[in-house]
């Protein structure tokens, strides 16, 4: 199903967004979103990343209290997030899942092409060990919520791709849970093909759009008071 022109023009902005907004940082080689250019990456992107969380933090939080995950102290959300940043690069190096840092938040993103079979929800035994690395960070770093997104690209119906979309994202969430990271802290959402980080008119744009990302954003003190 083809894309409206208005969504074609916000997925175009957004990769040029994306593209200009994203930085290096010489001695880490971390890439992360500068600051200048987050509101126009939210605004193309209906502000999915940027926003809040799947379900709204005041839920998930009593959540995570009740498993007995605590916060994280304020002063001390840098260097946490920046300790489970480098962690996270180590082990998906060259497997080609993409660490992605706005602010205090992480953002991984994983192409389906590496994750999934055509038209399946099943992650790939091939990538499996590269997911256990990342269930093993984010089980050492438990003063996190995991959100877990799942994109199509714009062929077939809205329908279809909305469930498949869903499907995929719990699919991941689950091999998780599987491998040692609560289940309170992680919610999912599919979003089938309305967010697109590529052109569907071509191949290669629509392999960008086929993907999984999981945002990984600390529970702080405001969170628990709130």
């Amino acid at each position: 199903m083809k894309l409206s022109y208005r969504i074609m023009s916000a997925a175009g902005l957004a990769a040029m967004l994306a593209t200009a907004a994203c930085t290096t940082d010489p001695e880490t080689g971390n890439r992360q979103i500068s600051k200048a250019a987050i509101g126009g990456v939210g605004g193309a992107l209906g502000g999915y990343l940027l926003g809040d969380l799947v379900g709204g933090r005041h839920d998930r939080t009593e959540k995570i209290l009740g498993a007995g995950i605590g916060a994280v102290a304020g002063a001390g959300i840098g260097a946490y997030m920046d300790a489970q940043e480098r962690k996270l690069r180590e082990q998906t190096a060259g497997t080609g899942v993409d660490v992605i840092r706005d602010g205090d938040n992480l953002l991984l993103r994983m192409p389906s092409g590496i994750t999934f079979g055509f038209d399946s929800a099943a992650v790939q035994p091939q990538f499996q060990p590269t997911l256990n690395d990342v269930a093993s960070v984010l089980a050492q770093y438990p003063k996190t919520y995991i959100d877990v997104y799942g994109h199509t690209d714009s062929d077939g119906s809205d329908s279809y791709n909305q469930g498949l979309s869903e499907r995929r994202a719990r699919s991941v969430a689950d091999y998780l849970t599987s491998h040692g990271v609560q289940s309170a802290r992680i919610a999912t959402r599919g979003f089938g093909e309305t967010q697109p980080i590529a052109s569907n008119t071509t191949e290669e744009g629509k392999a960008s759009n086929r993907r999984v990302e999981i945002k990984v954003a600390p529970v702080t003190e405001a969170d628990v008071r709130s």
